[in-house]
């Protein structure tokens, strides 16, 4: 046989007696349990068997406790006692632990880390951790997620965070050295392609198309991470696609600039979903997030 831990007979014996004892009544324990008075004589029977002694004495009117019993008794409130002090604690800091938001990277990066920054200024006790994450899988174990897609697709709480545009970005020097007048003029250049799992991302052929370009493009640079394709325009390696929600700041310091004035509408938006069984704290984020704050 299997020693269990702590040398300590089956729990569910133990908690069936400590309801008892409680009680003074097996029926009442069994109200409590949810289960039938003969399951806790039974429990209460195969316990005494294993301490080889006597925990209540039975008599016609019912059951009272021998001097072992109300030993026992209170050995096992003050361990229940001292397990819901610390499950009480654990619940405590379970609602003062972290709100969790599952985000891309680029987003985490480009939108919400910044976003984060000023939520705190006003709300510096509530904490809120980032599952960062560019797999299609979408993130089940967190309060929040913000996706790019079909909102209309969603089931439970979701919200619009922003609309965006997309435009052709590049270094200042590298749009200095590589004028483009046209959609056509933009495809012969260095174009840098993103590869990423969400549906309905803006590709250089559709945002070429509704400029009035459906031609040739020149081989260009490929990478599955939007902040690194943001990277390698910067370093004047060619043109990139700019969504303007996230590149807002690229823009506004003169990293990257405009290749040409024509935006594209983008046909999916960026949303923000609130997971069911959510904190209030995440409520309060969801809802600051919303706000535009």
């Amino acid at each position: 046989m299997v020693k269990r831990p702590y040398n300590l007979p089956q729990m569910s014996a133990l908690v069936a007696f400590e309801a008892a004892a409680r009680h003074v009544s097996f029926r009442s324990a069994a109200q409590e349990l949810n289960v039938t008075p003969a399951a806790i004589s039974h429990q209460v029977k195969a316990l005494e068997a294993e301490l080889r002694c006597s925990l209540f004495s039975r008599h016609h009117r019912g059951v009272a406790l021998t001097e072992a019993g109300a030993y026992l008794l209170v050995a096992l409130q003050r361990g229940f006692e001292t397990m819901a002090d610390a499950t009480d604690q654990l619940r405590q800091r379970t609602d003062r632990a972290a709100v969790t938001i599952g985000v891309s990277t680029a987003v985490s990066s480009l939108w919400l880390t910044p976003k984060l920054a000023r939520f705190w200024r006003e709300h510096g006790d509530v904490s809120v951790a980032q599952i960062v994450s560019d797999s299609s899988q979408q993130p089940q174990d967190c309060d929040l997620s913000i996706h790019y897609g079909d909102i209309s697709r969603e089931k439970g709480a979701c919200d619009v965070l922003f609309h965006d545009q997309v435009q052709a970005l590049a270094s200042p020097s590298y749009a200095e050295k590589h004028p483009a007048q046209t959609a056509a003029d933009l495809a012969q250049l260095s174009l840098i392609h993103i590869d990423v799992n969400e549906t309905g991302w803006v590709d250089w052929t559709r945002w070429l198309a509704s400029a009035g370009y459906s031609g040739k493009m020149r081989p260009g640079h490929r990478v599955n991470n939007y902040v690194i394709a943001l990277q390698a325009a910067e370093d004047d390696m060619g043109v990139v696609l700019g969504w303007t929600s996230l590149t807002h700041g690229y823009l506004d310091t003169g990293r990257l600039v405009t290749m040409l004035p024509h935006r594209m509408e983008a046909t999916e938006v960026f949303y923000i979903k609130l997971h069911p069984n959510a904190s209030n704290r995440a409520k309060l984020v969801y809802d600051w997030l919303l706000s535009g704050a």
